[in-house]
């Protein structure tokens, strides 16, 4: 594995690798990537803005994905390795080992599930939330495309320079249409980092079951009070607009950002606008960490 910035954290008896940025004494603000998407999906551009503006910016690799830990037991037929409570647990345990008591949660797809589970399960750890590309749960709403599942679902090749077309197309498909042109020399970027970093098929697979037997969770986030963003692009194939329309529902008093040309991805052009987003949505609520 390439060396990089970062730890291992010991949390929930595996171990996440971590990278710990951006302002040591500023507010912490904790990033959770989506499926079978390694932390530097997360644009440095980002995590950069993040850091200026006087937060503490946690990143990190969800098990079974990037340099975090890969769980060894085989799943049965029609079984499940873990759920998405348990990745919300492996989070809470990084904020532990960190010494984090309370933190504001910024996730995307699968990221954004991760997050609003910490908020209903462990309120007192959640400062904000900020739900960006996500769902609820509820199995009406925020649906794929039967070309995204398709596409997400098919074997990443073994061949280095094959696995960077096929992550690459994986981005053009659920991407941003509107930026695609643009995009296509990051995809490619992020989708050789993925690669040199280390990625887990098996892993993916996991998550992707995780995702599909989560419960909705609807009526516990109509039970929410904590500052709430949901953010979502109408041009995303892998979960509908509508799973963020029905997120913003659901949540009291939260804020919405619906973007026309945002697919599943941050199109680098669109970053000033996510970023003054989490920004103002996290200055509603300070917290100690």
């Amino acid at each position: 594995m390439p060396d990089e910035p970062g730890d291992y954290a010991s949390a929930n008896g595996i171990r996440l690798w971590y990278r710990d940025e951006g302002d040591p004494e500023g507010e912490p603000l904790l990033l959770i990537m989506g499926l079978n998407s390694q932390l530097v999906l997360w644009p440095e551009e980002v995590v950069q803005a993040l850091g200026e503006r006087g937060y503490r910016v946690v990143r990190f690799d969800n098990r079974d994905c990037g340099r975090s830990d890969k769980i060894a037991a085989t799943t049965p037929p029609g079984g499940v390795a873990y759920h998405l409570v348990d990745l919300a647990a492996d989070t809470v345990g990084l904020l532990d080992h960190l010494g984090l008591s309370r933190v504001h949660l910024v996730g995307a797809s699968m990221g954004g599930m991760i997050a609003q589970l910490i908020a209903i399960h462990h309120p007192e750890r959640a400062a904000t939330l900020c739900s960006i590309m996500s769902t609820t749960g509820n199995p009406g709403v925020g649906g794929p495309t039967a070309e995204a599942v398709a596409v997400v679902t098919r074997p990443t090749p073994a061949d280095r320079e094959e696995a960077i077309d096929h992550i690459t197309e994986v981005y053009r498909v659920i991407g941003s249409r509107t930026h695609a042109e643009a995009e296509h020399p990051r995809r490619r970027q992020f989708a050789a980092d993925s690669f040199d970093r280390g990625l887990h098929p098996r892993g993916a697979e996991r998550q992707f079951t995780a995702v599909l037997r989560a419960v909705d969770r609807t009526p516990r986030l109509r039970r929410l009070d904590l500052p709430t963003a949901v953010v979502h692009g109408v041009e995303d194939s892998l979960i509908n607009v509508s799973g963020g329309r029905a997120t913003h529902d659901a949540v009291p008093g939260s804020t919405y950002l619906e973007l026309p040309d945002m697919g599943h991805d941050l199109p680098q052009v669109l970053l000033p606008r996510l970023i003054d987003t989490i920004d103002a949505n996290a200055r509603t609520r300070s917290t100690v960490g």
